[in-house]
């Protein structure tokens, strides 16, 4: 009783001690595989005499120059663009309002409209709202800044100490057990590479095809917006497409309405292709996995942890079937109803091979009923 209590009590530590430490270990796994998509840049570089701390701090300072003066551009025109809108409002608002009254034979007017809105209590209510939960706000920015910290200085030591680990973790093993370990992180390399190539490629694909529709239209920063389009919609799971249509449509909103109407529903059409047929076909060319599998794996990791899980699912799962094909030994299958009722020539040299060795180790009764490649005889029973 006393030890079964006493394994009770350790079960319930542990876990608590699970639950309480379960953010730390989300951001060592997302520094973990941003590790191994950096390490083959990390390594190419130190193949030719940089030194490895310093070749890692030279590729972060890079994906920091790019990220930083992205946003820096982007930001400066959102805020020209919502100026721009502040400015023009009543003149969108007149041209909403002369629209309604013509075409629903209303009779409003742009004071009204601006009375009423601003006086209503659900604006009243969200204003009081924002200001109670300003100090959340502020609590859950400052979280997310020390954990992007926590994940870069994580990434970092991976990728910089990336040789120093894997013999860290190897000298506890028997060799046979090395070779299984190192194989496996080349794999998870190979793998996560393949991953962020094909979210490249589709970052490409679907930042040329918004550019060329806003060129079209006329929308301002029609370049700048393809980018964000292309990078957010593909590196941010779950809401990335929501995140990245929003802004065009709100800048084609300052152009003219219909242009924004016209920006959501290609973005909309445009999802359904990428999700049904761009998606699966790159992902599974890139990772080697089946699309289905892709899916189904990206769902799983959503169920698990969330946004993370998303992201990390595709290269974990690639990852993994890749290590398991090695001890997954296949046969040659010779049944024709798998081959869609056709047999190959191979499957049938195999299975005729197969039915001689049969025949000639049956007893002679037996053999002398069954036929090597014909029917079994009427009236015969099954051997």
């Amino acid at each position: 009783m006393v030890l079964a209590l006493a394994l009770v009590a350790c079960f319930q530590l542990a876990s608590w001690g699970f639950h309480q430490l379960i953010g730390l270990l989300l951001n060592i796994l997302i520094a973990f595989f941003l590790a191994l998509a950096v390490e083959p840049a990390v390594d190419w570089m130190a193949a030719r005499g940089v030194r490895r701390g310093l070749a890692t701090g030279m590729v972060f300072l890079g994906i920091l120059v790019a990220a930083a003066g992205f946003f820096a551009l982007l930001g400066s025109m959102v805020a020209g663009q919502i100026a721009t809108m502040v400015e023009e409002f009543p003149q969108y608002l007149d041209s909403v309002i002369s629209w309604a009254n013509s075409t629903f034979h209303t009779h409003l007017s742009r004071l009204e409209v601006q009375n009423n809105l601003l006086n209503s209590d659900w604006l009243q209510k969200y204003v009081q709202d924002s200001a109670n939960n300003v100090l959340a706000v502020s609590a859950t920015v400052l979280g997310s800044l020390f954990n992007l910290l926590t994940v870069a200085l994580f990434s970092f030591y991976f990728a910089a100490d990336g040789p120093r680990l894997r013999r860290a973790l190897c000298s506890v093993l028997p060799p046979s057990r090395q070779a299984e370990v190192l194989r496996a992180w080349e794999i998870a390399v190979a793998k996560t590479g393949g991953y962020l190539y094909s979210r490249g490629l589709m970052a490409l694909i679907s930042g040329i095809a918004h550019y060329i529709l806003l060129e079209i239209l006329g929308v301002p920063y029609a370049p700048a917006l393809g980018v964000w389009v292309g990078l957010v919609s593909q590196f941010i799971p779950t809401i990335g497409t929501y995140l990245a249509g929003a802004l065009p449509i709100l800048i084609a909103f300052t152009v003219d309405p219909w242009y924004a109407l016209w920006v959501f529903a290609f973005v909309v059409i445009y999802q359904q292709f990428e999700n049904y047929l761009l998606q699966p076909r790159i992902t599974a060319r890139t990772v080697d996995i089946h699309p289905a599998v892709a899916f189904g794996s990206v769902i799983a990791g959503t169920a698990l942890m969330g946004a993370v899980g998303a992201l990390i699912a595709i290269p974990a799962t690639a990852t993994l079937q890749a290590f398991l094909s090695a001890y997954v030994k296949r046969y040659e299958v010779t049944d024709p109803r798998v081959h869609g009722g056709r047999r190959s020539r191979r499957a049938a040299e195999a299975l005729a091979r197969v039915r001689r060795g049969l025949h000639r180790d049956a007893p002679e009764g037996a053999r002398a009923r069954t036929a090597p490649d014909g029917p079994e005889a009427p009236g015969d029973e099954p051997s």
